[in-house]
């Protein structure tokens, strides 16, 4: 009986505006479903994996279809509620659902061009081949190396991906840019004694024969020493690496020991994901207002999806959320607790394992691909080791396959970093997380110290439940706020290079009594910019036409856009003077001119330049929280939620730069900056002091800052954003054009300029 024909719509990791449809063989109908991954040739030589969307039997008329070339998963790794995020995604933020996908899933899932196979030395042939296989296994043994068309002719069919899969799987080949399956399971061999040696007479036997071969004798000791073969009825786990690490010269002898039967191997599948083995924590109890905020919270929860937690700086949010994560998680519900910097996840996963153990996990960009594979199917409950219920990322970790999600926390709300800039798709993860729980019939509570303007419009016209924290854990006093005039102090000629003779002193002050200290300047970099003290020439970026930042450590000029570098210039490109001058100041200089202040003092300094790698930044917080550097220096990574008990000094180095930013939102991230930065003093032993340096102390946002009024600062800029159409009364769409040739590129602005004002 003839089949009637199947279709398939494919998602392809492209910018293409429409999906292709593809032809599924008849020999694929029983495996082909929505949300698995499927190897497809897309042109005349690019093969892709795509993502199988839907299933039908609608032939395109436009063109004719190609088949599928395999499907890669037995279970889908996309569910329902993932491809409807896609769409909503695509739809919102102007982009193909193909760039969603890019961004979605992590790398070690998708597959890249074909490329050549290699040979692997190191395969046990004694693994079970199909014909197939071995036809292949045994000219790779002879070549080493064959292309994908090399394969297809000797197996004499057109698709080989198959049969190059299922060697990949039993890791007999390995792929030049690994063509099938980036991501490989990580294994652990464990050692372990025959079964036939149980007591210590046959094991006396053993050593009686190894009585010749010292090295065999040594390392089986070694084994029974670790294992507690003798005095324990379960004998403990000795991996192979932990037992030669105890006796590098066992390489040799291992072999021999399991030739003999003595010693047994056994692979099992650790993968790469740290779990946890200390005890689990109790929570902690709420004091009364927090409490009443988390009734208020399941009260609202039961009219309104969003909640606007607004709490001001150490009111104990966190111990709110954890009280939420807990309920939900009884439930039998997933959560989401979105945070908006990498750097944070470090300390707060730290609090929720102590409560959550092994059902927390975390996952954002900095992990390695393996590393995001193993989570993402640690949540898709294909992980043989660990399930996750309980999420902590930065924004990626909104694209994983949840089915049951109940809670999504985004916690700092206000945060810019949640926006996605580059590339496509550039969405916003506060507004998407709201999309994400709606789809799952989820909550989404808001926490921050500082509403964004937009979310706090929301909750004022009940769009949003909202429910404020108004005093801090435990009655510990808002920091005390100095201000420190530069224009003053530059004018009586006091100012010693960018510091304040009060900042100075308090810095002084606190070291000499052993407490720490935070710099924030929210500029990396050594100096914003150079300029030729002839004729007032900047360089600037070949590409973005903006001034290039001087970073000392690389002796380069940085553009902070593109990325584009150059060498210091040593003569102007204007007028060819030798004078040139840096202006302003970056955190390296902080750091550089704060040790000639101090020089017994331990500094450290935090921003994206110090901060590439992930043990790096973890380090440094670590470094601090243990209070082995006394002066942290930063830009607004160091202002987000972090906790320190021995924070008793914040400094704002120049509050002038955040305020003159040319951008309608500058007063409202101001305030934000200054307010979160100074939550970092005076945690929980005695109030913090926190010394403003600016130009202009009676701005009003720095005493809004120092009455920690929002509500002012909030109705004062709702009126300025209803006047010059703003948001949240207006929305706005930034259009970039871009060309290599300014004589293409100009003409087209102004063309679409006038077809826009029509």
């Amino acid at each position: 009986m003839i089949k009637e024909p199947l279709y398939t719509d494919i998602i392809l990791p492209l910018p293409l505006p429409k999906l292709y449809t593809y032809s599924v063989p008849e020999e694929l109908y029983d495996n082909a479903c929505s949300g698995k991954r499927t190897v497809v040739q897309f042109g005349k030589k690019k093969i892709y994996t795509g993502l199988i969307k839907n299933i039908h039997k609608n032939r395109p008329k436009e063109y004719e279809t190609k088949d599928i070339l395999t499907i890669l998963d037995d279970t889908p790794i996309v569910n329902e509620i993932q491809l409807k995020f896609w769409q909503w995604i695509s739809e919102y933020y102007l982009c193909s659902i193909g760039e969603v996908m890019k961004a979605a899933l992590p790398s070690g899932l998708k597959l890249e061009s074909e490329t050549k196979v290699i040979f692997n030395p190191e395969f046990k042939h004694s693994t079970e081949l199909s014909p197939k296989e071995e036809l292949i296994y045994t000219a790779l043994e002879n070549r080493k190396l064959l292309t994908i068309k090399e394969i297809n002719d000797i197996l004499e069919q057109k698709n080989s991906l198959p049969v190059i899969k299922s060697l990949l799987n039993k890791q007999a080949i390995y792929v030049e840019e690994r063509l099938i399956e980036k991501y490989r399971p990580k294994y652990t061999t464990y050692i372990q004694l025959h079964n036939k040696y149980k007591n210590q007479e046959e094991l006396h036997q053993i050593f009686d024969k190894l009585a010749k071969a010292p090295k065999q004798l040594e390392l089986l000791m070694n084994y029974i020493n670790y294992s507690k073969y003798l005095t324990l009825q379960e004998p403990l786990k000795v991996s192979k690496d932990q037992l030669l690490e105890t006796y590098p010269a066992g390489h040799q002898a291992l072999p021999a020991l399991v030739k003999k039967n003595i010693f047994v191997l056994d692979e099992v599948e650790t993968g790469r994901i740290e779990t946890s083995t200390d005890e689990i924590h109790k929570i902690n109890e709420l004091a009364g207002f927090q409490e009443d905020a988390l009734n208020q919270i399941y009260k609202q929860f039961e009219t309104k999806d969003v909640i606007l937690l607004h709490g001001i700086t150490s009111s104990g949010k966190t111990e709110i959320y954890i009280h939420l994560i807990k309920e939900y998680l009884e439930m039998g519900k997933q959560v989401l607790y979105l945070l908006p910097e990498i750097a944070l996840t470090a300390q707060i996963i730290n609090r929720l394992k102590k409560v959550f153990g092994n059902k927390a996990g975390i996952y954002h960009s900095r992990f390695s691909d393996s590393q995001r594979v193993e989570t993402w199917n640690a949540v898709l409950n294909k992980n043989s080791v660990i399930n996750y219920q309980l999420i902590l990322g930065a924004r990626s970790s909104l694209f994983l396959p949840y089915d049951n999600l109940g809670l999504v926390i985004v916690d700092e709300e206000h945060e810019n970093t949640y926006k996605q800039y580059d590339p496509s798709p550039r969405y916003h993860a506060r507004d998407a997380a709201i999309m994400l729980a709606r789809l799952h019939n989820a909550k989404t509570l808001l926490g921050t110290a500082t509403p964004s303007i937009e979310s706090y419009y929301n909750a004022q016209n009940a769009k949003y439940g909202l429910v404020e924290l108004k005093q801090r854990y435990k009655e510990i006093k808002l920091p005390e706020i100095f201000l420190a005039d530069t224009r003053e102090a530059y004018r009586k000629k006091k100012m010693l290079s960018h510091f304040s003779p009060l900042l100075l002193e308090k810095i002084e002050q606190a070291l000499s009594k052993k407490e720490q200290i935070i710099l924030f300047q929210n500029r990396r970099g050594f100096s914003p910019y150079v300029e030729c003290n002839m004729c007032n020439w900047i360089p600037k970026c070949e590409h973005c036409d903006v001034s290039l930042t001087y970073h000392k450590y690389l002796n380069q000029l940085v553009c902070h856009y593109c990325g584009y570098t150059c060498p210091v210039l040593v003569a102007c490109k204007a007028c060819g003077s030798t004078n040139l001058q840096t202006r302003g100041f970056g955190t390296e200089k902080v750091e550089d001119e704060i040790a000639i202040f101090f020089p017994n003092a331990r500094i450290a300094r935090l921003d994206l330049d110090t901060t590439r790698s992930r043990k790096i930044y973890e380090k440094i917080l670590n470094d601090f929280e243990n209070r082995a550097i006394d002066i942290l220096v930063g830009t607004q990574m160091i202002t987000k939620g972090l906790d320190f008990d021995n924070v008793s000094i914040v400094g704002i180095m120049n509050a002038d730069n955040m305020l003159n930013f040319p951008d309608f939102r500058a007063f409202e991230r101001s305030f934000q900056l200054m307010a979160q930065v100074s939550g970092r003093a005076g945690r929980k032993h005695k109030q913090g002091e926190v010394i403003i340096q600016t130009g202009n102390p009676n701005h009003p946002v720095i005493q809004d800052v120092i009455s920690n009024h929002y509500a002012h600062l909030y109705l004062t800029q709702l009126t300025e954003r209803k006047q010059f159409n703003y948001p949240p009364f207006y929305r706005l769409i930034e259009i970039i054009l871009k060309h290599k040739k300014t004589v293409r590129l100009n003409p087209a602005a102004h063309q679409l300029t006038i077809e826009l004002k029509k």
